[in-house]
C-alpha cells in the first residue's frame, strides 16, 4: 500500500510541474514581443532550420558534405598527370590542380605503370 501513496505523490508532483511549465511557455511569446503563439512558433521554426534532419546536425556539429560531381578522366586529363608524376610532384598537389581526388590521381598512376608493385 506504501508503493501506491508514493505513486499518488509523484502524480500530483508531475500535475504541478506541468502546470508551471504550461505557463512558463504562455508567457514566451510575449517575453519576445510576439502577439500570439502561432507567430512566436513559425519565428521558433525559422530559427531552427528547416527540417528534423538539419536540426539534428546543427545540435550535433555535423553537417552533410554535398559531393562534387563525378570527375571526367579523358586522355589529356592522363597525360597530365603522368607529366606532373615526371615533374616530382605529389599526388595531393597532382588532385589539387587538376580538380580530381587523389584516389583518381593513384588509379591513374596504376593505370600507367608509374606506381612501384607491392610484394
Amino acid at each position: 500500500m506504501d508503493t501506491l501513496k508514493k505513486i499518488a505523490t509523484y502524480k500530483s508532483r508531475i500535475a504541478a510541474l506541468e502546470g508551471k511549465l504550461f505557463g512558463e511557455l504562455r508567457k514566451l511569446p510575449g517575453k519576445y514581443g510576439f502577439s500570439n503563439a502561432e507567430d512566436f512558433i513559425d519565428a521558433v521554426k525559422q530559427a531552427g532550420g528547416s527540417s528534423p534532419k538539419a536540426a539534428k546536425a546543427a545540435k550535433t556539429g555535423k553537417r552533410r558534405r554535398k559531393r562534387k560531381p563525378r570527375a571526367v578522366i579523358t586522355d589529356a586529363t592522363r597525360a597530365k598527370v603522368k607529366s606532373m608524376v615526371g615533374a616530382k610532384k605529389t599526388s595531393a598537389a597532382i588532385a589539387a590542380e587538376l580538380n580530381i581526388s587523389v584516389p583518381s590521381v593513384q588509379n591513374i598512376k596504376k593505370a600507367l605503370g608509374l606506381v612501384k608493385a607491392r610484394r
